[in-house]
């Protein structure tokens, strides 16, 4: 588990990326210069790890580009102590990015091999999320609700409606929307039973799965 200073000084770099693709988020960019993501990955990737690309890491799954991990963490708006479900866990390194910024994060997984390896891998990096699951992440996390805000890191076709419920009224909910290529949407939480909506161009992710443990 070596962190040295080149893969500091490709942080760094990366960092400058992000900031020219229009990344304003201070608690973002700190949170990303810290993270060692090279860790995240398979070791034959990782003289690639701070390129931002998005990487295969198993089960099907990816490691999502740094610039959608930093442009869903801004999009959040992300205070200290701010209750945050993440849905799909997957390499563990947009959950980091949370927990860095300061959120306690609950975050759902439902591939059973991604949920083993993360949840070796954090207490090895010091992170600590307040709770990991292995399930359906269409359900959310209902015992923990309400969440100040929630992240989607895979593309849905639509947006689940027990997530909706688990947010606080001015919670956001970020969620890439779509079939083939998603659109970044962004609900703002207005009351019972309103909900404003942003929609922020095209991504692509891997599909959000229902009842596939």
């Amino acid at each position: 588990m070596k962190d040295t200073a080149k893969h500091q000084g490709l942080r760094n770099q990366l960092v400058n990326v992000l900031e020219q693709k229009g990344i304003t988020d201070k608690n973002v960019l700190a949170a990303i210069k810290k993270i060692p993501r090279h860790l995240f990955l398979n070791s034959s990737f990782e003289d690639y790890a701070y390129q931002d690309k998005a990487f295969p890491i198993g089960a099907g799954q990816t490691i999502s580009q740094p610039y959608t991990v930093a442009f869903q963490s801004q999009l959040l708006e992300i205070q200290k102590e701010h209750k945050v479900l993440e849905i799909g866990t997957g390499s563990g390194y947009q959950t980091a990015v949370l927990c860095m910024m300061g959120a306690k994060v609950f975050s759902v997984e439902r591939q059973n091999e991604l949920f083993k390896s993360t949840s070796l891998l954090f207490p090895k990096l010091n992170i600590r999320p307040k709770h990991l699951s292995f399930g359906d992440g269409y359900k959310g996390l209902p015992s923990y609700a309400p969440f100040d805000s929630i992240i989607v890191t895979a593309g849905a076709p639509f947006i689940p409606q027990p997530l909706m419920s688990q947010l606080k009224i001015g919670g956001r909910l970020v969620i890439p929307l779509g079939e083939e290529v998603q659109i970044m949407t962004l609900l703002i939480r207005k009351n019972e039973t309103q909900f404003e909506k942003h929609e922020f161009g095209e991504f692509r992710f891997v599909p959000l799965l229902e009842d596939k443990n």
